[in-house]
């Protein structure tokens, strides 16, 4: 029995469609591999974000796509979107009614079927292996009866663009039968991703004037034009527009779904998203990063956390007049915030705006800012990387408004007075790793002697053995992320080195740095820093 069509989404603004095909499309890039609850979480997010569809896959070709269409329609109660299923019109020579594949978009319970069609006279003949009539009369036959039981139907154009360019009218008559035979939108399909914006523009207003059908754009990234190509077909007439979250996809990837609806949001002046939905827009590329397992982009436009953040002296002092000087947009319409970057290349405009972001006004003493940009400028001469390691930077500044490092330095809570790690290679091949640090805390000497499963590791357990009796909040700290960068200088091992550190604490996390000739130095650098400012971050007043 065939299921029937379930409301999964209230009635929207029908005028322009925003597309998402993350689950489908976006599944396919190397590296993506997601479970079904990974995809009913992804759909929560999506559906959430405001999205008008979301296609959930193929049904019928995999039973995890099935699985997931039966799940999302008991499990989920969708707000915004209706959900999509993927397939094919039917075999050449068959017909529609009879086609099982047909059959298992029905029985998906989805009100709306995405159908594939070749546009291509060449694919036609040599992929299908059947005349350019049947092809029509394929598709044809299986809009039909999709909509006879009920169903809305998208046709997506494959290989639309290049098969246009073959043979034109062949590639406007499938578009012309789809619509013809009841489909709602006929959706493009630059396939290879070869095409560029000025083409896609032409085409699409041509096809558009031709045919007289309602238009939607599925453009991949492998020329980086993904996006540029699918604004120029919105540009161009379309009103349907197919993207990914982040990009995923195939290949390079599919047009960014949060880069196509902030433009259009916010360049283009139209409403495609539910009221506040933009503001979460960087909340939700990130969560949905965190589920298929992928770091997020950190230079990705609007939702990329480099996005709005700013390095060079000249910059940063037209920031301080007017953040819209070097800013398209407030980075908070997007739901991202406006970061500065301390460097080498840092003025005295970028210290005191980073400060402000620290929650420290220095705008009233020049002397400090003078001295700060100084010692900045020959740290990282010698390798430092303020803008990796705002914990760091924040610590130095912190010093110097004490008076510098003879007045207490950067780690008020603790002194060391040495450390020691030692790393012994036995006869059956395993290590042993050990490490003793000596340190002074309120007065007394702490002699503390930790076990790792490395030197560092090792250091970091002698250092929590000797300071928990006396801070108990540094139990909640751990090591998320840690990078060893050899630096430009002597060759080989005599060659300078510098330690980021990421640390957490339940609740957020830090970045520190150090800087060395070895590695264990530069680490034990970059552990203290991590310490003291979890310490200054849990609200612990220093104990000297």
């Amino acid at each position: 029995m065939t299921t029937q069509p379930k409301d999964t989404g209230p009635a929207t603004d029908d005028s322009f469609h925003v597309f998402d095909t993350t689950l489908r499309d976006g599944a396919q890039r190397e590296g993506i591999n997601l479970t079904v609850a990974d995809k009913l979480t992804i759909a929560r997010h999506l559906d959430e974000f405001g999205v008008s569809f979301i296609e959930g896959g193929w049904p019928g070709a995999n039973p995890r796509d099935t699985e997931f269409f039966s799940r999302a329609q008991q499990e989920i109660s969708f707000q915004h979107a209706q959900l999509v299923a993927f397939g094919a019109t039917r075999r050449p020579g068959a017909k529609a009614a009879d086609d099982l594949q047909v059959k298992a978009l029905l029985d998906s319970g989805a009100p709306v079927v995405t159908l594939v069609a070749k546009s291509h006279d060449r694919h036609v003949e040599l992929a299908l292996r059947t005349t350019l009539e049947e092809n029509l009369e394929m598709v044809r036959d299986t809009v039909s009866h999709l909509r006879e039981h009920g169903r809305r139907v998208f046709v997506d154009c494959e290989h639309f663009f290049d098969g246009y360019r073959a043979n034109p009218e062949y590639a406007k008559a499938v578009v012309r039968t789809a619509a013809d035979a009841g489909a709602d939108v006929v959706v493009l399909c630059d396939t290879n991703g070869g095409m560029l914006p000025a083409q896609i523009q032409a085409v699409v207003a041509t096809v558009l004037a031709d045919t007289g059908a309602r238009l939607g754009i599925h453009a991949q990234d492998d020329t980086g034009c993904a996006v540029a190509n699918t604004l120029a077909a919105v540009d161009a007439g379309a009103t349907h527009v197919q993207c990914t979250a982040n990009g995923y996809g195939e290949r390079v990837g599919n047009a960014n779904l949060f880069p196509v609806v902030a433009a259009l949001e916010l360049k283009y002046g139209m409403r495609v998203l539910p009221d506040g939905a933009l503001a979460e827009m960087t909340r939700i590329s990130h969560a949905i990063a965190e589920v298929v397992n992928l770091t997020p982009s950190t230079h990705q436009p609007y939702v990329g956390v480099s996005a709005f953040a700013h390095k060079a002296g000249l910059h940063a002092s037209a920031i301080k007049v007017d953040p819209d000087l070097y800013q398209h947009i407030d980075p908070e319409l997007v739901g991202n915030t406006m970061r500065m970057l301390v460097s080498d290349m840092a003025g005295r405009a970028s210290v005191e705006l980073k400060g402000k972001e620290l929650g420290i006004d220095l705008s009233g003493d020049r002397e400090l800012v003078g001295r700060v940009v100084e010692r900045v400028k020959e740290r990282e001469l010698k390798g430092y990387s303020y803008e990796a390691a705002d914990a760091s930077f924040e610590l130095l500044l912190r010093a110097e408004l004490r008076g510098g490092e003879e007045a207490g330095g950067a780690h008020a809570y603790f002194r060391t007075e040495s450390w020691r790690a030692i790393v012994e290679d036995r006869p059956d091949g395993t290590h042993a790793n050990e490490a003793t640090v000596k340190l002074w805390v309120k007065g007394e000497r702490i002699v503390a002697t930790a076990e790792g499963n490395g030197p560092v590791n090792a250091l970091d357990r002698a250092m929590r053995v000797g300071l928990e009796r006396f801070y108990p909040p540094l139990a909640k700290l751990e090591l998320v992320d840690y990078k060893v960068r050899i630096l430009e200088g002597r060759h080989g091992t005599e060659s300078t080195t510098r330690v980021l550190i990421t640390t957490g604490d339940g609740t957020g996390e830090w970045s520190t740095v150090g800087v060395a000739e070895n590695v264990i130095a530069a680490s034990w650098q970059a552990l203290e820093d991590a310490y003291t400012y979890g310490l200054l971050r849990a609200g612990v007043e220093p104990a000297e």
